[in-house]
């Protein structure tokens, strides 16, 4: 009797844990449609989603094995719902080899930090010869530095792109077709910025952002302890969680301001828009849908495999390329250069005629 109330009991843990892990993760699933300011705790949960997952899939299997179908019903149906998500980060099917042959503009984007602070410009001129191997017409640099020791990476890049636009800090748009109009856009209280350029492709016009979004501040946070550390001086656990969930709050807020301040400029365009840029956000957080608004994932309309683009631990997907309802997606990829912390994006998309 003993050891059946133990199995009964253990089975309502089980259940219970199940039951608040599909709210969870339902919680997550829509935590990005509210701003955080004021509702951080639910927009955390969206950085939560692929554990939240994980946890759905062994509870389904659990539920299975113990041939308790009706309790395997909650983890299947929140699985079903998480398929979207899901398709934001992997994508069955293989990339279109005959895309780059096909009527259409290339696009990258490219968190390039700095060049690494390189005084010899190799890296620049290699990152160089790699877009003109993957003929991209348009590529947008973020942490851009226009100084390789006394060379201006400009000088090199005009060859190959006779046409550029610099926004006010670190910011650059390089383009094999006329620039025609440009806009900067200054985030208050930040470093970082967006931009826009308006090019005419075959007397097309397309207007092409270019946005680097706040950084998430736990690197600061762990910089800033390490450097504690080495000095001696003890760092206590609690006050490492503080800054780290402070920095990443106060991150996630100004992130969603910026995201707003670009969806408005958005509103304005009447030329079709590509967005491109290194959100410093995961899928499905507030930035994202923001920032995607009406327009197409680029990934999701013909990616393949496991889309990330943060070369650190932390395999995430931070940088992307959106485009209009009138666009067509013909490719989307990236390529595992060595040169940065980010990996570059590309996108072939088919012009209108």
């Amino acid at each position: 009797m003993g050891k059946l109330a133990v199995q009964k009991y253990f089975s309502f843990m089980m259940l219970i844990i199940s039951f608040v892990l599909m709210i969870f993760t339902f919680v997550g699933l829509y935590g990005g449609t509210v701003p955080p300011a004021g509702n951080t705790a639910r927009a955390m949960l969206v950085y939560a989603l692929p554990l939240l997952i994980a946890g759905n899939v062994i509870f389904l299997v659990y539920w299975l094995i113990r041939l308790r179908f009706h309790w395997a019903l909650m983890p299947f149906i929140t699985l079903l719902c998480c398929i979207p998500y899901i398709g934001t980060l992997f994508q069955f099917g293989a990339i279109d080899e005959n895309a780059d042959v096909k009527p259409g503009i290339k696009i990258a984007t490219y968190n390039v930090a700095r060049f690494s602070g390189e005084t010899t410009g190799f890296i620049a001129l290699d990152i160089l010869s790699e877009m003109k191997r993957q003929k991209v017409d348009v590529v947008c640099f973020q942490e851009y530095n226009d100084y390789s020791g006394d060379k201006k990476n400009s000088e090199s890049y005009k060859d190959y792109f006779p046409y550029s636009a610099f926004g006010n800090n670190d910011m650059v748009i390089y383009s094999r077709y006329p620039i025609v109009n440009m806009k900067n856009i200054d985030f208050d209280q930040t470093n970082n910025s967006a931009m826009w350029v308006e090019i005419n492709f075959n007397d097309k016009f397309y207007r092409i952002y270019n946005a680097h979004m706040e950084t998430t501040g736990i690197n600061s946070a762990l910089h800033q302890a390490a450097k504690m550390a080495k000095n001696g001086v003890e760092v206590q656990g609690s006050g490492l969680v503080n800054a780290i969930y402070g920095g990443y709050t106060i991150g996630m807020i100004a992130r969603s301001g910026q995201a707003n301040m670009l969806a408005m400029d958005m509103m304005e365009s009447k030329a079709p828009i590509i967005v491109c840029g290194d959100f410093n956000d995961v899928p499905y957080s507030y930035v994202y849908n923001t920032m995607l608004g009406d327009k197409i994932d680029g990934f999701k309309e013909c990616g393949s495999g496991f889309m990330y683009t943060y070369r650190g631990n932390k395999k995430v997907r931070i940088d992307y390329i959106f485009h209009d309802k009138e666009l067509k997606g013909l490719s989307y990829y990236k390529k595992e250069l060595s040169y940065s912390d980010h990996y570059p994006v590309f996108m072939r998309i088919a012009t209108t005629e």
